[in-house]
């Protein structure tokens, strides 16, 4: 038994008695009922880890109903934010069913659902960052979704100013055309995307605007 929030995943992965024969030690597939309180923590743990020597393949988790519902949420919906685009990014979530408090005891006062997560793992993963750094992303995410109710271009217009302290007219500060990814197969940032509210933009959109 370990406490949760410290422990090494890639350590546990590496001493897992489960390897695929050569004695290397196979990701690992988490299941667990999470505690509310620490739920997006531990996600988070779990998604890096995911790409931190493949050392976690999926998890199969209860959490909060509410909690849930914005990890699959879909674009332009009220439950869609900051963790519908970290978790459809690193992986691919799949909404199993939702629990009532009575099969818990003693029962909370709220619903919870199983949700499972297979993470994409670090070569997929570096292809959706397409070279972005997290942290930049994580940046866009934060300034967003904060002002969700503003058009990306406005908020991003006085982020931008914030980052270059820039002296030009507040207009011209993302006077830029939409970027072109290189790979064709990938989602392009729409026409109209500085007009458009954060909850409209995917994941892969919102990675190609911070880059």
């Amino acid at each position: 038994h370990e406490d949760v929030m410290q422990t090494s995943y890639p350590e546990l992965s590496r001493d897992s008695l489960i390897n695929n024969g050569s004695g290397e030690a196979v990701p690992l597939c988490i299941i667990g009922n999470l505690p509310y309180y620490i739920t997006s923590q531990i996600l988070f743990a779990l998604a890096d880890a995911s790409h931190v020597e493949d050392c976690v393949h999926s998890a199969t988790v209860t959490m909060q109903y509410e909690v849930a519902m914005r990890i699959v949420a879909k674009t332009c919906t009220k439950d869609y934010g900051i963790l519908s685009v970290v978790f459809q990014l690193y992986a691919e979530p799949n909404f199993h069913f939702k629990i009532p408090p009575t099969v818990f005891y003693p029962q909370p006062k709220v619903d919870s659902a199983l949700i499972g997560l297979h993470f994409v793992g670090p070569k997929e993963l570096r292809k959706r960052y397409n070279g972005v750094q997290p942290i930049q992303l994580q940046r866009v995410l934060k300034t967003t979704f904060q002002q969700r109710r503003k058009t990306v271009g406005k908020t991003l217009k006085r982020l931008m100013k914030e980052l270059y302290s820039t002296d030009a007219e507040e207009d011209d500060v993302l006077a830029i055309t939409p970027p072109i990814l290189a790979d064709a197969e990938t989602e392009l940032l729409p026409e109209n995307w500085m007009k458009k509210r954060p909850e409209e933009l995917s994941a892969l959109q919102f990675v190609e605007m911070t880059r």
